[in-house]
């Protein structure tokens, strides 16, 4: 039976600590890809009103459709290096790809202008977005943390 000495249990603990900031790192990437996805959604809907109103509302309504689409794809991003390398759960990428699926939606919606379906499917969009947003805020610690602890022993 192989003794420990204190050295090897201090590089185990700052291994289970620098995997611990690893985890919290991507999760708070995570949490700001959805925001900043959630407020893009929220300027999409400001400019869409905009875009009724003034001349200068379809140019901000299209630049805001690319900062959205960006954002999205920025959440799958997230998403993945949450999952991959932070040990978490795969639902977030599944959830972080439909959203791209539907945000690819939207904007083929929007250039063919087909208002009938682009507006509902921006307010789902919208509700989506903040649905994961309130998730993410409302997890603290999670399970991958012991994950991660389980996998250094």
């Amino acid at each position: 039976m192989a003794t420990r000495t204190t050295a090897d249990r201090a590089t185990e603990a700052g291994t289970i600590e620098g995997g611990a900031t690893a985890v919290r790192r991507t999760r708070t990437f995570l949490r700001v890809s959805i925001a900043l996805q959630t407020l893009a959604v929220f300027f999409q809907a400001v400019t869409a009103g905009l875009l009724l109103s003034t001349s200068y509302g379809e140019t901000l309504h299209g630049a805001g459709a690319r900062v959205m689409y960006g954002a999205s794809m920025l959440y799958v991003i997230a998403a993945i290096l949450a999952w991959r390398p932070g040990g978490g759960s795969p639902r977030p990428v599944l959830y972080a790809s439909g959203f791209l699926a539907l945000a690819s939606a939207q904007v083929v919606l929007g250039i063919a202008h087909i208002p009938a379906l682009h507006v509902p499917l921006g307010v789902l969009m919208f509700g989506l977005s903040v649905l994961a947003l309130a998730r993410g805020a409302s997890k603290g610690p999670t399970a991958s943390g012991g994950a991660l602890r389980q996998r250094a022993r």
